[in-house]
């Protein structure tokens, strides 16, 4: 958890902006700030060593950087002979001096401090006559990873994000992930392969294209540092939002990642990382984010493109990018033949069943299900996410499937897996315990199918259950002395003529003969009727929650009645009592 002291210290700086800054401003100032107190630490006990080096390799004539990288023992360096507690000393000048300090920060940092756009709060706390006394309560905190774990360093960025997301009313759901919701996740990704990660030099690679602060990335490195102290996992992201960028870079600077592979953009309209594939990802994207703005680059690729690009399948409605993100995730999988990958994304209920045969959603979900991707999906409580209290399913999507999951999707139902928060976070009144992650991932790996007190929990399914074909039944138009009207041209000529206002489609599922179905269920009641079967398409959709129905009977008549007389009573009382 994050160090209370530090946090509630961090947050004090809040008090000297109060006035000259908005409330939803203090994260320009209080983050950055954060970052640099922080890499100050860090650097204290190399600076030294860096600066001495710098002299010698640049007398040399030699590119000191790579030197410089070896003496600070980190993934960054700075050579400036300042630092925050130096930056005291010169009152006048904190300005520019701060800014000579900033510069001198190795290229990846000062990219950090640009997404903030540091350099405006600089100008502007200048300008309030703030920038000393900020500066200065920030030199006294004592952020030495020695002092303050990188963990709970971690911990303190993830609390003071989502503590200034809420004060500037945005969504705290685009940036921020609830940690236990990551922890389930991550376990779901990795407990077919435990045994394969524990092994020594282990390396293997994680995405997620859709990174927020990096919460996901640094869980997963948790975890996999959990089961095998010697195994790597290299991390890669992009993000879309500049602040949550430099928080992921920062955070993962700090915890010793080479942050190169975090990319910025928009991953759907500009995949940072073409080409490049995986052994695991993780996303919670956006819910039901519309793509207008982006319609244009999405379409080309699609069209231009077709499978060789990621939206093969098909696109959904523009009004929800959701299965945009799905598709993305199986293009950056790693090929089958090449060991394969697993992903897990969050998306909320829409993409289970939006969309009737032949639309872009339903294409999308017959590619995953025919090319048996999905191992399952787990639906979680409501209320669990800090800026939505919709229904939220979790997707695992592999390419090498154990034996025992192929042809099949589990459905878990965790909706009932949860206690409630001493205190509710925006939308997030509910959290998973670890008994209820460990009790889930256990449902998962043992891949069973579960009852408990009469209420199905885990049910399993093969992937041709979720298919359909729509059929289209047609009537005949018939003249005002009730005669079937016959075509008199081309492929319809001798045949009845449809009327389109008895027009009617049926969802036949892909296990039932769809002659035999009509012959069964419509015949006996439209005896004139035909299936037109040029039009018959193929559909998916997965009704979840129609898979965990449970039927309760109605209390009888006589105890409905007896409660409606009671109410009826109160009520004539109540009137007599009024008019008395």
């Amino acid at each position: 958890m994050a160090n209370p002291n530090l946090s509630s210290f961090i947050w004090s700086v809040a008090d000297l902006l109060r006035g000259d800054y908005k409330q939803s401003e203090y994260g320009k100032v209080i983050l950055p700030f954060t970052v640099l107190r922080r890499l100050d630490c860090v650097l204290e006990a190399t600076k030294p060593a860096v600066l001495a080096e710098k002299a010698t390799r640049e007398a040399a004539g030699l590119n000191a950087e790579p030197f410089l990288l070896r003496k600070a023992g980190q993934f960054f360096y700075n050579t400036s002979p300042l630092d925050l507690k130096k930056l005291m000393g010169d009152q006048d000048h904190i300005g520019e001096n701060l800014r000579a300090y900033m510069q001198a920060f190795s290229p990846a940092v000062r990219d950090i401090f640009e997404s903030f756009e540091f350099h405006t709060q600089i100008d502007k706390l200048a300008k309030s006559g703030l920038l000393y006394m900020v500066t200065e309560k920030f030199a006294t905190i004592d952020l030495h990873p020695n002092v303050v774990s990188n963990a709970e360093m971690g911990a303190v960025f993830e609390e003071l994000i989502r503590k200034f997301a809420e004060l500037s009313n945005e969504t705290a759901g685009e940036h921020f992930t609830p940690r236990e919701v990551i922890r389930l996740m991550v376990n779901l990704l990795f407990i077919e392969d435990d045994q394969a990660l524990t092994k020594p030099g282990v390396v293997r690679s994680l995405y997620d294209p859709t990174a927020g602060t990096g919460g996901m990335l640094s869980v997963a490195d948790e975890h996999l540092s959990s089961l095998n102290p010697d195994a790597r996992l290299v991390m890669y992201g992009q993000e879309l939002n500049p602040e949550s960028y430099a928080i992921c870079k920062a955070d993962m600077l700090i915890k010793g990642q080479d942050i190169a592979n975090i990319i910025f953009g928009n991953t759907l309209s500009a995949d940072g990382l073409p080409g490049k594939v995986f052994d695991y990802s993780l996303s919670n994207p956006p819910f039901g984010v519309e793509w207008k703005k982006i319609e244009t680059q999405i379409r080309k690729e699609y069209e231009q493109q077709g499978y060789n690009g990621r939206f093969g399948p098909g696109l959904p409605r523009v009004s929800d990018g959701s299965l945009l993100f799905l598709l993305h995730l199986i293009a950056k999988m790693r090929p089958a033949v090449d060991g394969g990958s697993r992903f897990g994304i969050v998306l909320n209920g829409s993409p289970l069943f939006t969309g009737g045969a032949g639309s872009g959603e339903s294409e999308i979900r017959r590619y995953v299900l025919e090319n048996d991707l999905v191992e399952a999906i787990i639906a979680l409580p409501t209320d669990m996410f800090y800026n939505t209290g919709i229904s939220t399913y979790v997707w695992i999507v592999s390419n090498r499937k154990p034996a025992a999951r192929k042809g099949k999707v589990q459905l878990i139902d965790a909706s009932s897996f949860w206690q409630k928060m001493r205190k509710s976070l925006g939308s997030k009144r509910k959290e998973l315990s670890a008994e209820h992650i460990d009790d889930i991932t256990r449902l998962f790996g043992n891949f069973e199918e579960l009852t408990r007190d009469g209420v199905p929990i885990s049910r399993i399914f093969p992937n041709d259950a979720f298919g359909y074909h729509t059929i289209t039944v047609e009537r005949p138009e018939r003249d005002t002395a009730g005669k079937v009207v016959l075509g008199t041209k081309g492929k319809g000529k001798g045949k009845p003529v449809p009327d389109s206002s008895l027009r009617d489609t049926e969802n036949v599922p892909l296990s039932d003969d769809t002659a035999d179905y009509f012959k069964r269920e419509v015949l006996p009641h439209a005896p004139d009727a035909w299936i037109d079967i040029e039009k018959t398409k193929v559909g998916y959709e997965i009704p979840f929650n129609r898979h965990f129905y449970v039927f309760k009977p109605p209390r009888p008549l006589a105890e409905i009645d007896a409660e409606l007389k009671g109410v009826t009573d109160r009520i004539l009382t109540m009137i007599n009592g009024l008019t008395a």
